[in-house]
């Protein structure tokens, strides 16, 4: 393979991903943050750690490896129901051959107004923004100058890249409106704008207008409860970016295998799949014990890979830790209410 070609190969990767599609999680309910800084804190209880480690297209090639971990803290804001979430959501993904990297960090905070004196509906505007590291390995690389008679030589001089890695600020906002109706039906839409100041994105000063296009997101989520120990969850998203669309659909129904002495549920027991447009269907099931969740997915592909990977697109396993805090007032209970379900 030409020199050129590679670099051509090389750069054409990293400006889809710029002006394409961000990284993608198929339990994306379980990482609000990325779907929507206004989503942050609209669960049940006062303080939520995920985690996610995603595995994908290893029967392709070299398997691109994603990981995300986010906190959220919820705490009373005034005395009219009104209250605020500080979240830090983090991500690290490494892709293909040449390792190529992208790290970053956004601490997000949220505002929730309550609408009414029950504090039952609430209106959420959130920002999120944060440093970004992109780099790749270029010893990875191996170039045409680099065989000499017929065989391979690392040591042989080649191309010199001008920078392997950068730095840059990524910013989004978001807003979002969440709802209880008679504590059996809770329910939230929402829309973020991800990357909304365009930050340049290119390893080749030459490249520096390449731009990180803006992201629209699209979010909702329903929870039904349909007895006193079953439940219906759903979930959507979609996102365009950059010419590229993605669209999230798909439910789970969830069984609670054990109560506490108090009469609190401890153990739920939820299975159901979803669907990733033209791309994947994705079977998922989930464990609830006390505050821990546990989920586990797996992407079978049907779009354009699926003869390439055979069908198999890869794991993903989530690990959710939420807590509601003894030491919060009843007021503060009350704030609580609009994310139970989720």
């Amino acid at each position: 393979m030409k020199r050129l070609t590679i670099i051509a190969f090389i750069l054409g990767y990293l400006t889809v991903n710029a002006y394409a599609q961000d990284l993608t999680f198929s339990q994306f309910y379980e990482i609000p943050m990325l779907r929507n800084p206004a989503l942050a804190g609209v669960f049940d209880g006062d303080v939520r750690v995920s985690g996610a480690f995603r595995n994908q297209w290893q029967s392709v090639a070299v398997p691109f490896q994603t990981g995300a971990l986010g906190v959220e803290y919820k705490l009373p804001f005034n005395q009219h129901g009104d209250w605020l979430t500080l979240g830090l959501q983090a991500t690290h993904d490494v892709a293909g051959d040449v390792k190529l990297k992208r790290t970053q960090v956004m601490p997000v905070l949220n505002f929730h107004k309550s609408l009414n004196a029950d504090r039952n509906e609430y209106i959420s505007v959130a920002f999120m923004a944060g440093p970004v590291n992109s780099q790749f390995d270029p010893t990875a690389l191996k170039m045409n100058d680099q065989f000499v008679n017929g065989s391979y030589n690392a040591n042989a001089p080649t191309q010199v890249f001008q920078r392997t890695g950068f730095n840059y600020w990524d910013a989004s906002t978001g807003i979002s409106y969440s709802a209880s109706y008679n504590d059996d039906i809770h329910y939230y839409v929402g829309a973020g704008l991800f990357h909304f100041n365009r930050p340049k994105v290119a390893f080749y000063t030459s490249n520096s207008n390449v731009q990180l296009q803006p992201k629209l997101a699209l979010n909702g989520g329903l929870t039904i409860q349909t007895s006193d120990v079953n439940k219906l969850v759903f979930y959507t998203d979609y996102f365009s970016q950059g010419g590229s669309q993605q669209f999230f659909i798909g439910g789970m129904y969830g069984v609670d295998l054990s109560y506490d002495w108090d009469g609190d549920r401890t153990s739920t027991l939820y299975l159901g799949s979803f669907y990733r447009w033209n791309d994947a269907i994705v079977p998922a099931v989930r464990l609830s014990l006390y505050q821990m969740n546990i989920g586990l997915s797996y992407d079978v592909q049907i779009g354009r890979l699926k003869t390439a990977s055979q069908m198999r697109g890869g794991f993903e396993l989530t690990l959710t830790y939420r807590a509601s805090l003894s030491s919060r007032s009843q007021y503060s209970d009350a704030v609580r209410c609009v994310g139970s379900g989720f």
